[in-house]
């Protein structure tokens, strides 16, 4: 057995070498929401920034690529196929070639976006408000109620948008949620019941410490080890034309993306109804 399998890793390290280089090459920084930067020697990311990305050493991502033989955990490899945004075939090729068993559902939430069928979903629910996220609170789509509604999540430092970054990170005054001490705790304690699946995963380390870093009101939160499960609850929204919207959500999971979920929003009153007509005739006065 061992005279039979290192004959077989010589073979597949350079395979896994040539394969990572030619997946990083086609991934963009604007693709990851970083600055392309000046006098790049060859196309698409640089080791350092998929080792950044994929919070993983850059000395361990170089030796990887290069084909040393170094072992690679699944939640690496997860990582690492995220950051190059590997679909299914891609992925399961990686695990085969870095010699790790691959699980069928394994990486369903790296999804970073949707196919048109799901988007052409969440635009017929305009003139509601409605967004995609997977459990760390990514948004993966939104409809055009939902951008009128709330400013775009800025990208955080990992090249994804983000609503908890968003949150935890803006401005008192720019905060579109009334009641932010009360909806806040239950966004974390949503994500941290999450977290239990994804526990020493590199990714989902990184957010959390980096954003613990950028925010002690999360970084308390997040030792208090609340949890509970996502639900349908009425929020109360300010925004800045029609004032404030008492809406409720409503959280659909999706067929095929585990941990993705639709999350849509409908008036709870009159009077939000009526600001929400308003903002619609507004938004459409916007796209005309």
């Amino acid at each position: 057995m061992t005279t039979l399998a290192a004959p077989t890793q010589r073979r597949r390290r350079p395979e896994l070498a040539a394969f990572l280089r030619s997946r990083r090459a086609r991934v963009t920084p604007e693709d990851v929401g970083m600055p392309p930067g000046l006098r790049r020697r060859t196309p698409g990311l640089r080791r350092e920034e998929v080792a950044q990305l994929s919070g993983v050493g850059v000395t361990w991502y170089t030796w990887l690529e290069q084909g040393r033989p170094i072992n690679a955990s699944a939640q690496v490899l997860d990582a690492v196929a995220r950051t190059l945004r590997l679909d299914r075939p891609e992925r399961e090729h990686l695990y085969h070639l870095a010699e790790v068993p691959f699980a069928p559902d394994r990486g369903a939430e790296a999804v970073e976006t949707v196919g048109p069928e799901l988007q052409g979903i969440l635009d017929a629910l305009v003139p509601r408000p409605a967004v995609v996220y997977n459990s760390r609170y990514d948004v993966l789509a939104t409809n055009s109620m939902y951008r009128a509604l709330f400013s775009d999540p800025q990208h955080t430092p990992f090249g994804f948008r983000n609503v908890l970054w968003t949150l935890f990170t803006m401005d008192e005054d720019r905060c579109p949620l009334v009641d932010k001490g009360r909806e806040l705790p239950l966004m974390v304690a949503q994500m941290r019941g999450a977290y239990g699946r994804h526990v020493g995963e590199p990714v989902w380390e990184s957010f959390v410490r980096r954003l613990s870093e950028a925010s002690p009101d999360f970084a308390r939160l997040w030792r208090s080890g609340d949890v509970v499960p996502p639900g349908s609850q009425i929020k109360t929204f300010r925004h800045d034309t029609v004032g404030e919207l008492r809406m409720t959500s409503l959280s659909l999971s999706i067929n095929g993306m585990p941990e993705c979920r639709i999350v849509a929003y409908t008036p709870n009153d009159e009077e939000s109804g009526r600001a929400m007509a308003t903002l619609h005739a507004e938004a459409v006065d916007d796209w005309q």
